[in-house]
């Protein structure tokens, strides 16, 4: 099969500029994790970002593990989850004792609403994890007055929505924990991996080092020689009186330096990306048969260009097959529901009533959108999106 516009696994290319930073780094990091350029660029993600602090991490899901321990389940509280998203967006809360509530999204958003969110609260809600998804900031200063007024824990899974607004407020500050992604897919990378969790309360930003980092601390008083009675002390990091287990999860100084360069240009690959979906959808005005999102502002960094088919779910999936295997184009179908996955099934959570997510996963499309497409590519990949479903419509008179 001769693909011409391949689903990348790859968002973008570095620059020679990005490429200098590594190979600077390799050459003269004195130390190659928890160096100056971890302290770099955990301060410039906090200048670029708006919140105070800002703690880098091998990737995102080790970010969402340390906010599981943070929240401090006790037995009994619920999380709520949007069943649209990815695994990562869930598990970690299961695992740190949470029960999970899937909550809908809203069809023409894809994301969770503070409608949605209100349906989903229970007596026992500690917690609610909104995501990003697909690039688009959610209606954060509804979410955040429905959940200040039940005292509920909010998490900002904003890991594909780095440099979004609502307002000059960015995604990740409005809530009580941020996280952000640097895997190979999104709008900024770090050489394949990374991630970034922000908050904005003191007692956190104590804890997240020792947490991070194998309960690493510095020994109280003066000692009379730098070794005695080790190089260094542990202990468990502690928060509210309790103790947390530490984790490994660094991130290297090269991914670090390339990170602090990356945040240079990062509002400049939103801005291309959202300039090249917008003439997209666009230019497939004439076509309602695919609905997408179109949001002409900062909101949205179309971190993918994803539409949903109105139409029956085998007229969606003839259009994949067709635009691939007649035209070299591989779009794909993204976000299972949660609840139809084996894993979640065998911990008791395969029931979910949420309609929109399930209307919008059997109808949904993701064309191809990395960074790195080219003029060539786009016009090609329009071109047999028009003869696709012109193609259908013929069939539908015939």
């Amino acid at each position: 099969m001769n693909i011409k516009v391949n689903f990348s696994g790859r968002a973008l290319s570095y620059t020679e500029e990005e490429i200098a930073v590594v190979v600077d780094a390799m050459r003269h990091a004195e130390t190659l994790t928890q160096g100056k350029y971890l302290a770099a660029f955990q301060q410039k993600f906090s200048e670029f970002n708006g919140a105070p602090y800002s703690f880098a991490t091998c990737n995102a899901t080790c970010a969402l593990e340390m906010t599981a321990q943070l929240c401090c389940f006790a037995p009994g509280d619920e999380v709520i989850v949007p069943l649209h998203t990815f695994t990562s967006s869930a598990y970690p809360f299961a695992k740190k004792g949470a029960t999970l509530v899937w909550a809908d999204i809203d069809l023409k958003t894809r994301v969770l609403t503070a409608e949605t969110f209100q349906n989903a609260i229970t007596p026992r809600t500690k917690a609610v994890v909104v995501v990003h998804l697909y690039g688009y900031l959610a209606d954060m200063p509804a979410i955040m007055e429905v959940a200040r007024k039940h005292n509920i824990l909010v998490i900002e899974d904003a890991c594909q929505a780095i440099g979004t607004d609502i307002n000059g407020v960015k995604a990740g500050n409005f809530g009580d924990f941020g996280l952000f992604s640097f895997h190979s897919h999104k709008n900024m990378t770090t050489l394949g991996e990374g991630g970034m969790l922000t908050v904005h309360n003191e007692a956190y930003a104590k804890a997240i080092p020792m947490l991070r980092h194998n309960g690493h601390c510095a020994y109280t008083g003066e000692r009379p020689d730098y070794w005695v009675p080790a190089m260094g002390n542990l202990d468990f990091p502690e928060l509210e009186g309790e103790a947390l287990w530490p984790n490994n999860y660094c991130l290297g100084e090269i991914e670090c330096a390339l990170g602090t360069k990356q945040l240079e240009r990062i509002d400049a690959i939103n801005q291309q990306k959202r300039t090249t979906a917008l003439a997209f959808i666009d230019a497939l005005a004439d076509f309602p048969e695919l609905e997408f999102q179109r949001e002409d502002s900062t909101r949205h960094n179309y971190h993918l260009l994803a539409a949903r088919m109105v139409a029956p779910q085998a007229r969606r999936d003839d259009f994949i097959r067709r635009m691939f295997y007649e035209h070299g184009v591989k779009c794909v179908v993204q976000y299972y529901p949660l609840n139809r996955y084996p894993l979640y099934q065998r911990l008791g959570y395969g029931t979910a009533n949420c309609p929109n997510a399930d209307a919008f996963y059997d109808h949904m499309i993701s064309f191809p959108f990395q960074h790195s497409l080219t003029e060539q590519e786009f016009a090609h990949m329009l071109d047999a999106a028009k003869t696709v479903l012109t193609a259908q419509r013929e069939q539908d008179w015939k």
